[in-house]
């Protein structure tokens, strides 16, 4: 899948391999790339990964165990481990937590004991870079919302999103270690102070959009607000006492991100994807 790329570098590299399709979307946007993907596929499970990602030598072999374990589920996430840790960013990311999501197997339900909130924590599934669906379900919930992800304005929370409409679905999610990908985490400082940015905008952009398109929930989203704000100013704090200069600037980021995209981010994604899609003809 290519997204509006400025050069055919992807197209010819494809075309080396007989047993490859390409496949080019010319509307920017990561969301419109996977709802591409989605309408060309034609097997079971459909795959994501992201371009940042190298799979493990057993990624296929762990797919199938996930599938294997769980047949009748929604979705499928596994085990995100860095690439590299050559820099300082690199190591910073990891040590508070990377995408790590355990060892274990885990599966996720439409309700979870113990869990008041759940599934509006999405995250907790799995991330974007590595996961697996249903072709079925996915077309049948409407594909991705192109709204979200939509690059630079707001790169993030289609993942979330889609995995929370799993869940309500009422078919459950499969955490898989086995099925494992090698993240490339971001090489400096500024670049992860983004990413953090990029994590709170695309969070409260889905709390938004989900408090007003699941009536059913909306209670718990905005528990899930108020909860949200009173840990990343707590993680603010704890960094300004501990005098943790680093932390401090991505909890801040992170936070200032989730202020914006909870004040009015998603409407603004909307406007925005729809003029891509005029614009694309």
């Amino acid at each position: 899948m290519d997204n509006a790329p400025s050069v055919d570098a992807t197209r010819r590299e494809a075309e080396r391999w007989p047993w490859v399709r390409y496949v080019l979307e010319p509307k920017a946007g990561l969301d419109f790339a996977r709802n591409a993907a989605l309408q060309a596929a034609a097997g079971d499970l459909i795959a994501y990964l992201d371009d940042d990602v190298v799979v493990d030598r057993g990624w296929l072999d762990g797919l199938y165990a996930a599938w294997r374990r769980a047949p009748d589920a929604g979705g499928y996430t596994g085990l995100v481990l860095p690439y590299r840790l050559d820099t300082e960013a690199q190591a910073a990311f990891e040590a508070r937590g990377g995408f790590g999501r355990g060892f274990e197997p885990v599966e996720f339900r439409r309700s979870r004991f113990g869990n008041t909130l759940h599934p509006v924590g999405a995250g907790i599934l799995g991330a974007g870079c590595n996961m697996c669906f249903d072709r079925r379900l996915l077309l049948a919930l409407g594909g991705f919302d192109e709204a979200l992800d939509t690059g630079a304005p707001l790169p993030g929370g289609g993942d979330l999103d889609i995995f929370y409409r799993v869940l309500r679905s009422g078919r459950p999610v499969l955490y898989e270690p086995a099925y494992a990908v090698f993240h490339e985490h971001r090489e400096t400082l500024p670049q992860l102070e983004r990413q953090y940015w990029t994590w709170g905008l695309g969070f409260m952009a889905f709390l938004a959009k989900s408090r007003r398109t699941d009536p059913e929930l909306a209670p718990r989203h905005a528990a899930m607000v108020w909860w949200w704000l009173c840990d990343r100013g707590a993680a603010i704090a704890r960094a300004a006492l501990r005098r943790r200069g680093r932390d401090l600037a991505f909890a801040w980021a992170e936070l200032r991100g989730g202020v914006q995209g909870l004040f009015g981010e998603y409407d603004r994604s909307l406007r925005r994807s729809q003029v891509i899609r005029e614009r694309a003809g």
